[in-house]
């Protein structure tokens, strides 16, 4: 399996399209074989989806997405899993285990602008 977490310095980053780098990691028989870090190859509607298809890539997580993008990733069956907090090696650690829990989307009808993929610096108070 092949994720790609939305990724603000070394956390799960709130606002999906609008994260400033993505961290893709792939699985086999529960184990990483494959892990790197990519900047977020652009904002645009519908590109990311076809985008990540193209990547391989079967499972988004972030902490949060909107509706359109959500009915965009399901037009090409990539499930997202929303509602996620914390570190990236955190969230590697449930997928490994089998325990990532979802949520509720963290990001509200023009929650993310503003926000920007040219953001250099997180917001997680120097952690």
């Amino acid at each position: 399996m092949k994720i790609a977490i939305s990724t603000d310095g070394n956390h799960v980053s709130a606002h999906f399209g609008r994260c400033p780098i993505f961290t893709i990691v792939e699985f086999e028989n529960g184990k990483i074989i494959k892990k790197e870090v990519i900047n977020n190859p652009g904002h645009h509607p519908g590109f990311l989806p076809q985008f990540f298809r193209e990547q391989g890539i079967e499972c988004i997580i972030a902490g949060g997405m909107g509706n359109k993008a959500k009915d965009l990733f399901d037009q090409f069956e990539i499930q997202q899993i929303v509602g996620v907090t914390g570190t990236i090696e955190n969230a590697i650690s449930h997928i490994v285990e089998g325990t990532l829990e979802g949520g509720e989307s963290l990001c509200k009808p023009g929650g993310g602008k503003g926000y920007g993929i040219d953001k250099i610096e997180c917001d997680h108070g120097g952690e």
